[in-house]
């Protein structure tokens, strides 16, 4: 059975995180929000630091998440990333594939992920003890999907003919030392563990997922995990089910996130003997009157109670990120009721 860090520091209970515990729906962002912009509060220390740290302080969270972007390796790459208009905007695609040529890296990684490490350092500091640190990078398809489309929405059509053009191989070599160097600076700043993303990939179907898919993560995970084989690795994939992740490279991967769609106590019994489990409450729930919410909570507990005694082998949080306007005392009492109602036998 694998080590887990946040679970070793949390005998007897479950822990809990939830994805996006920082950002738009906490009024502590909203005010720092109306001082800087999202790319000022991801790339100075400082204020990476006091956003990540917010929602600790809070609601009381086990861990605490970077407060970053996965779609600096895409600014690297030369695609000019912003986010004046709001949602991140690329300057061209590659729908277009003769762009294949105009990305190549602008700044070295040990300099332009820099801004990563020294949050994570300063996190590291200000940090409990008794609370994880989590790092995060996007997964190569969910990238991917970004710089063929500019975003994962809809069918995904021209990266799904990438597959078999050559243009997700090509990208995925001039992409994968970008991802590396971007885990590299937060191992070294101090994460504790790192998780990948992949809010894109459950739109494949599972012959391309287990074509494509599992070979790049693979061999993105085995050039970390030589460098640092004992960093622990959350591999998050939204839309997928069990066939999905039974094809995995469970070598590599430490923790597997589920969302919502996934039957958790299934997922517990059939991997709790190799990985830890992270999910999966509907995020939408976080939505609903109080006492709604509170009974959807003492369902989704009661669910759980068959496989009581792998507790110890998850992570609760939420199937995908907090929402927009999530109302603040639902969080907090979500928190609360995992920490109050869910011991580990």
């Amino acid at each position: 059975m694998k080590n887990f860090m946040l679970q070793d520091r949390n005998v007897g209970t479950v822990p809990c995180w939830f994805m996006r515990q920082a950002g738009r729906y906490h009024s502590h962002y909203q005010n720092l929000k109306k001082q800087h912009t999202f790319m000022e509060l991801c790339k100075t220390p400082e204020l990476a630091c006091e956003v990540t740290l917010g929602p600790i302080e809070d609601f009381k969270f086990d861990a605490a998440i970077l407060f970053s972007d996965l779609l600096f390796p895409l600014e690297n790459l030369g695609m000019g990333l912003s986010y004046e208009s709001g949602p991140p905007t690329l300057e061209f695609h590659l729908e277009d594939r003769k762009n294949l040529n105009l990305i190549s890296p602008r700044t070295p990684g040990n300099v332009f992920y820099d801004f990563q490490k020294k949050s994570i350092q300063l996190l590291k500091q200000k940090l409990p003890k008794n609370k994880t640190l989590l790092g995060f990078v996007g997964a190569p398809f969910t990238l991917y999907t970004y710089a063929m489309e500019g975003g994962h929405h809809g069918n995904l059509i021209e990266s799904k003919k990438g597959f078999f053009d050559n243009t997700f191989k090509r990208f995925f070599e001039l992409l994968k030392p970008e991802i590396l160097n971007s885990m590299y600076a937060q191992v070294t700043g101090g994460a504790d563990v790192l998780c990948l993303f992949d809010t894109a990939v459950g739109e494949l179907c599972l012959i391309d997922f287990e074509k494509f898919i599992v070979p790049a993560i693979e061999e993105l995970l085995s050039d970390f995990k030589m460098k640092f084989p004992h960093v622990p690795i959350c591999y998050y994939s939204k839309l997928t089910h069990l066939d999905y992740l039974r094809s995995l490279p469970s070598n590599h991967i430490d923790i597997l996130g589920v969302d919502w769609r996934v039957n958790l106590p299934a997922a517990l019994r059939e991997f709790g003997n190799d990985y830890y489990l992270q999910g999966n409450i509907d995020p939408a729930w976080l939505h609903l009157p109080k006492e709604h919410l509170q009974s959807n909570l003492i369902e989704f507990k009661n669910r759980m109670l068959p496989v009581s005694d792998l507790w110890h082998k998850w992570i609760a949080g939420l199937g995908h990120g907090v929402l927009q306007k999530t109302p603040e005392e639902n969080v907090r009492s979500t928190v609360d009721f995992i920490h109050d109602k869910f011991v580990s036998p």
